[in-house]
């Protein structure tokens, strides 16, 4: 490891990099803009008039939720708490079949532009305008997190003003989102995800080579304990176990791609369903490519600072900007690749921003605002284009909170499962519960909502003790303290040590409630949320009389919906080739996007 006075800053070659990654994410919404002129629908805009194919989609579904949180956020986490999260891989797997073969057929046979467009189906109006404030909510304090977790590492490796790189940050993704729609998103997001592997493969090369080979990684991660996977340690309160990343992790990554209309916008953006259950299965392998670089790199980190963390000698301000110091100290003499790993990082919030900001311009047209009007399609695009920026504004500022919220991946995963849950919950009643109402459905979701939410602001205020995160040991031994890395850090300390100041609580002041409920694993708020709302939405839907309702069958998971076996046991042959031949499609649906294209219908003669 070189000492950090040998450590430099950006060379213009990586400034070159980085802007011209930039410039062509801009360029893409630019080039829409102009390709999508004659075809100013909102329905064009928001969902790319259904015309994609699986591959642009998937590999926009990958980048989507694979930001800057993931690339500082995962190899952190690996760094102090060990290879664990590697674990997720498992859920990743859950998750896609779960909403391949159970989410997905039912938004998609619907073709609505907006998930929350199905509450009001299902329910009324009501519940969907409460399920939109509600994903609105989620959004923009993710958002903001996305947009700080960059800003951190470009403040670590070039000294830029923090505040001036997230503002850039917002302004780039809100300008490309703005003027070129959902299309300008998705190919953006294919090109993005090329720049976050390549960051990635390079951090991870340059390591191997720098610590002698994969063995001595390996090697030092082991006998340090970093190669904690299979912890089958029951106990809720523990941060990271086998259970809590499986089982917390899936209803999690359920309520992400499941529900969440920043996800679900794309693949019903599909022009078949066969094309937008590919796109799913595509994904999960961009999924395990991320999620291998990023445990990879986190190993790397500790092995070439086992002798001398750099957090805890101080010469960083927060564990998110560990990667960027590396790459600053193991890539300094190859000009240009310190860029592309900045580069990286930003990628992965330029393609999550604009995934947020096109999502909530979305639900608020969808939702909000067209039930409600008789503007034109004309109107509404231009109205859709001016929610995209108001939204990149808000999000931008909200980036301000997120600079309080300690380390960003566990921010990010609390803001979702906090969340999520409930309103994944929701979304369960609906599909699954065909004697859940209104009601049931309101209050069920206010209830989840608030159980989540207390739990997850007490662990805010309340962080957990380190005897329940377990975070491992760091070294300070070998390091030289005559040497600090002169890089403008002051703005990062400061807000860190100011909420520092605020929110930690000594052992003996802390309430009891501290160290049993709001010490429960990040990951089960999101089980607590859509338990919560599923249990009080059936029992407020049985005594109101949800029982003697008579609902649409349509708007139910069902056998129209079904290609596996493992979710419709009850189908045969005989009922699949009945179906195929009877069933119409809703009146909702339309014939620019049939449930049974020809693709499934030549998939179904294969097998």
């Amino acid at each position: 490891m070189a000492s950090s006075s040998e450590i430099g800053l950006f060379s213009p070659w990586d400034y070159v990099v980085f802007a011209a990654v930039l410039l062509i994410s801009a360029g893409i919404g630019i080039y829409y803009a102009f390709a999508g002129r004659g075809k100013t629908t909102s329905k064009e805009f928001l969902t790319g008039g259904r015309s994609m194919t699986a591959l642009p989609v998937a590999l926009s579904l990958t980048a989507s939720f694979m930001s800057a949180v993931t690339i500082l956020g995962t190899p952190a986490d690996v760094y102090r708490f060990g290879a664990m999260y590697g674990i997720f891989a498992i859920t990743y797997a859950l998750v896609v079949i779960i909403c391949a073969e159970i989410f997905l057929p039912v938004f998609y046979r619907l073709n609505i532009a907006s998930t929350y467009e199905y509450l009001e189906l299902r329910f009324n109006r009501t519940v969907r305008i409460l399920g939109t404030v509600i994903f609105i909510i989620e959004m923009i304090l993710y958002t903001g997190i996305v947009i700080y977790a960059p800003a951190l590492a470009l403040n670590q490796v070039s000294g830029f003003n923090l505040w001036g790189a997230m503002i850039a940050t917002g302004l780039v993704c809100t300008f490309y989102c703005t003027l070129g729609g959902l299309k300008a998103v998705i190919w953006t997001d294919a090109f993005q995800i090329i720049i976050m592997l390549a960051g990635f493969i390079a951090v991870i090369i340059r390591g191997v080579v720098v610590q002698g080979g994969i063995e001595t990684i390996i090697t030092d991660s082991y006998y340090a304990g970093r190669l904690n996977f299979w912890d089958f340690d029951p106990h809720p309160l523990r941060r990271h176990t086998f259970w809590t990343i499986v089982i917390g992790g899936t209803f999690l990554w359920c309520g992400i791609y499941g529900v969440n209309q920043s996800q679900v916008q794309r693949y019903i953006a599909c022009k078949s369903r066969f094309q937008a259950k590919l796109s799913l299965y595509i994904n999960l392998v961009g999924l395990w490519a991320i999620l291998a670089c990023a445990v990879l790199s986190g190993l790397i980190l500790f092995s070439v600072y086992k002798d001398c963390d750099p957090w805890t000698s101080k010469r960083i301000s927060a564990p998110d900007q560990l990667m960027p110091y590396l790459v600053l100290d193991i890539l300094r003499d190859y000009p240009g690749v310190p860029g592309l790993f900045v580069a990286c990082a930003y990628s992965g919030t330029l393609s999550t921003v604009s995934s947020s900001i096109n999502a909530l311009a979305a639900v608020t047209v969808e939702d909000l605002i067209k039930p409600y009007t008789n503007l034109s399609e004309r109107k509404l695009s231009w109205l859709s284009q001016g929610m995209s920026a108001f939204y990149g504004v808000l999000c931008i500022a909200m980036s301000v909170i997120a600079s309080h919220m300690g380390s960003v991946i566990q921010a990010a995963l609390s803001i979702f499962a906090m969340v999520g849950g409930p309103l994944l919950g929701l979304f369960s009643l609906g599909m699954f519960m065909p004697f859940t109402n209104s009601l049931g459905a309101i209050i069920g979701l206010l209830v989840g909502f608030a159980m989540s939410l207390w739990a997850g602001i007490g662990a805010q205020i309340y962080p957990p003790l380190p005897e329940r995160s377990r975070p491992l040991p760091l070294s300070t031994a070998f390091c030289d303290y005559n040497n600090t890395l002169n890089i403008n850090v002051t703005t990062v300390t400061e807000m860190t040590t100011a909420f520092a100041s605020t929110a930690h609580i000594e052992a003996n002041e802390r309430p009891v409630l501290a160290d049993y409920w709001y010490s429960l694993s990040y990951l089960y708020f999101s089980i607590l949320g859509t338990l919560v709302t599923v249990v009080v939405g059936i029992i407020v839907s049985l005594l109101s009389g949800g029982w003697k309702q008579d609902i649409n069958r349509d708007y139910l998971f069902g056998k129209q919906d079904c290609s596996l076996d493992m979710f419709c046991c009850f189908k045969t042959k005989k009922a699949e080739k009945i179906e195929d031949i009877a069933w119409k499609p809703h009146p909702k649906e339309g014939h620019d996007n049939p449930t049974f294209s020809q693709d499934d219908i030549n998939l179904s003669q294969m097998t």
